[in-house]
C-alpha cells in the first residue's frame, strides 16, 4: 500500500491561521500591528480564550516572513509572569482578558495593547499610521480588504496564502534588492553594502522607512544569514 505525504510549498504557513486574525481585527488595525512589529516594539494581545491568543499572535509573527521575530515571544503569559510587560526590550505577548486591570497597573513603557475580544486597540504609541510608506500601506489595505470580501475563498489554506503574499510583497518591494548589495570576497564571505543599498531606493518615503527597518534585530539577523549563504565557487571572482 502506497501512502503519499505532502508538505505545503510554504512551510512557514504550517499551523498559521490568518483567518483567526481577520475575524477579530479590521485590515486597518492589522496593518497598525504589523507596522509596530516590523519596528520591533512592545505588543500586548488580550483575549479570554487561550486558543485565540495563540492563533492570533502566531499569525502576527508569521506576517513578518521572511524575517523572524527575535525578541520575547509568549503567546499566553501565565499570571505569575505578568510583570513581563514591564520589560524595556521588545516583546510580543498574549494575556487573558481577566488580567487586564493588573496589566494596566504595571509601570509599563510605551506599548501597543490590542483587544481581540472587541477588535480594537486599547493603547497605542500614536504614530502607527505613519510608520509604513503610505503607497505600500494602501496597496496592502486594498489587498486585505479584497481577501476579506472574497466569497470565493473557501479554505483556510487559501486565505493563508493570499494574506501572506500581500505582506511578502511588501518586503520584496521595500528591501528585495538587498542581495545585489552584498559584496562577495574570493573566499565566499559576503559583506552587506548598506549605503549603496539605501541609495538604490528611489522613493523618499520608502528610504525613510528602510533606514529604521535596517536597525532592527530581525533585519540584522537576516543579513547575517545572507552574508553566509553563498557557497564559494572555485575560480569565480
Amino acid at each position: 500500500q502506497l501512502i503519499e505525504l505532502t508538505r505545503p510549498v510554504d512551510a512557514h504557513l504550517e499551523h498559521v491561521e490568518f483567518q483567526a486574525l481577520l475575524q477579530r481585527l479590521s485590515p486597518h488595525l492589522i496593518l497598525h500591528i504589523f507596522a509596530s512589529a516590523v519596528l520591533e516594539r512592545r505588543l500586548i494581545f488580550l483575549a479570554e480564550e487561550l486558543s485565540v491568543l495563540s492563533q492570533c499572535i502566531h499569525a502576527v509573527a508569521a506576517l513578518l516572513y521572511p524575517f523572524t521575530w527575535a525578541h520575547t515571544y509568549i503567546p499566553v503569559v501565565p499570571e505569575c509572569l505578568l510583570d513581563t510587560v514591564c520589560c524595556p526590550t521588545p516583546f510580543m505577548v498574549g494575556i487573558q482578558m481577566r488580567h487586564l486591570e493588573q496589566v494596566l497597573d504595571q509601570p509599563m513603557e510605551e506599548a501597543l495593547i490590542v483587544d481581540l475580544c472587541e477588535g480594537k486597540i486599547l493603547r497605542a504609541v500614536g504614530d502607527e499610521e505613519e510608520i509604513l510608506p503610505i503607497k505600500l500601506q494602501n496597496e496592502m489595505l486594498t489587498s486585505l480588504n479584497r481577501h476579506n470580501n472574497n466569497n470565493n475563498i473557501q479554505t483556510s489554506e487559501q486565505v493563508n496564502t493570499l494574506v501572506s503574499e500581500a505582506f511578502v510583497q511588501f518586503f520584496v518591494r521595500i528591501v528585495g534588492h538587498y542581495a545585489s548589495h552584498i559584496k562577495w570576497s574570493k573566499n565566499g564571505s559576503g559583506t552587506f553594502q548598506e549605503r549603496a543599498f539605501y541609495k538604490a531606493i528611489t522613493s523618499k518615503n520608502n528610504r525613510k522607512f528602510v533606514k529604521k527597518f535596517v536597525k532592527t534585530n530581525m533585519f540584522s539577523l537576516f543579513i547575517e544569514e545572507a552574508e553566509k549563504s553563498r557557497i564559494p565557487q572555485e575560480g569565480k571572482r
